[in-house]
């Protein structure tokens, strides 16, 4: 999918119009942005854990991890979330939350904690985030993800199939992990990061969708490219160009066009992972 123009249409609505609209049920819950994610996690009713999950089999190498859990009947399948740049903060763990309230067992996983002996870095600045994160290679994040990701088909409550989404850098490390291939891997969704290399593109097997803003053009440079390279190969992605958002915008729902953008957006991925998690 190519990258839409944008314009800016004005409507005059009816008093009718507006009272039906007034009368409509409310729309479903999204993820908070940054500014309510703690009020979201302190009123949650669904339950939610610390997990230490092994980097491989047999060893001694840990991932702090936090798990929420949907309250459903029936097995749900699992969505890793990849945090940003920052590590793993309370605006995270707040966007999982709102995946488990859509159905899925939604883990997220501390990818700098293994380096530090499994603490958490949600009490480092971002400054020291930031540095630690540069540790953290494509091959060092799939392993990790990957892991994870067996952790979660493997719990008794799951589905065994896993998909994954993440945000600005953890945008670029869910497009990395669908070209990595795990097994039981069967969908990505990429908030606001840039896409791998054509070489690597190539290798994706499993559907892959994009949501950007507007005013993010260092990301949105790299999106032709990973357009024309899954058509080559017959593959799924789909990009869609938030008008007048930025980066991060599902952090930064307090900016009016990064808050009409997510309210787009969640639906979105809650609808793909419905899809293709199955």
């Amino acid at each position: 999918m190519r990258i839409p123009t944008t314009g800016v249409i004005i409507v005059a609505l009816s008093g009718a119009l507006i009272a039906a609209r007034s009368a409509q049920p409310p729309a479903r819950a999204i993820a908070p942005g940054a500014a309510e994610a703690a009020a979201r996690l302190q009123s949650s009713p669904r339950h939610a854990e610390w997990a230490m999950i092994a980097t491989a089999p047999g060893s001694k190498d840990s991932i702090a991890a936090w798990v929420v859990y949907p309250e459903v009947k029936k097995n749900a399948p699992v969505v890793v979330v990849i945090h940003e740049i920052f590590g793993l903060t309370g605006w995270v763990r707040g966007v999982a939350d709102q995946l488990a309230a859509d159905g899925y067992i939604a883990i997220a996983p501390d990818l700098l904690s293994v380096d530090r002996g499994g603490a958490t870095t949600d009490t480092l600045t971002w400054d020291a985030a930031r540095n630690l994160i540069r540790n953290v290679t494509p091959d060092k994040m799939n392993a990790m993800v990957a892991a994870v990701g067996r952790y979660g088909m493997a719990l008794p409550a799951a589905a065994k199939v896993y998909g994954v989404v993440g945000y600005c850098w953890g945008g670029t490390a869910s497009f990395n992990h669908a070209v990595f291939n795990a097994p039981g891997m069967k969908a990505g969704v990429v908030y606001y990061g840039s896409s791998p290399a054509a070489t690597e593109i190539a290798k994706v097997k499993v559907p892959v969708l994009g949501l950007y803003g507007e005013n993010d053009q260092r990301v949105n440079a790299t999106i032709p490219m990973a357009d024309s390279t899954m058509g080559a190969i017959k593959g799924t992605f789909v990009s869609k160009v938030y008008p007048g958002a930025g980066h991060g915008f599902l952090r930064a729902q307090d900016q009016p066009a990064n808050r009409a953008a997510s309210l787009e957006a969640w639906p979105e991925t809650i609808g793909w992972f419905k899809k293709y998690l199955k």
